[in-house]
């Protein structure tokens, strides 16, 4: 994805809220299941990365777009926005 297509999915992303909440368990199989199904509905997904989460926030963000076959679009404090590409 080029720096250009990623800067247009940042500016849409600011426009949505979370969807997605990742918690104690971090990123599990339940949570990787409804970040697929969502971006086979929106294509753009926001996920928010609660405070009890003990994994490092980047180090999930990764996790989590590589288990969902997505393109992670921004890591900003502890939201996350995942796109289908």
């Amino acid at each position: 994805m080029d720096k250009k297509r990623k800067a247009q999915l940042k500016g849409a992303a600011q426009h949505i809220d979370a969807t997605v909440y990742v918690g104690k368990d971090g990123v599990t199989a339940e949570v990787v299941g409804e970040v697929v199904k969502q971006l086979k509905q929106k294509r753009l997904v926001k996920v928010r990365l609660l405070p009890s989460m003990e994994q490092e926030r980047h180090e999930a963000a990764e996790k989590l777009a590589s288990a969902a076959a997505a393109v992670r679009v921004e890591v900003r404090g502890r939201t996350v926005v995942l796109a289908r590409d």
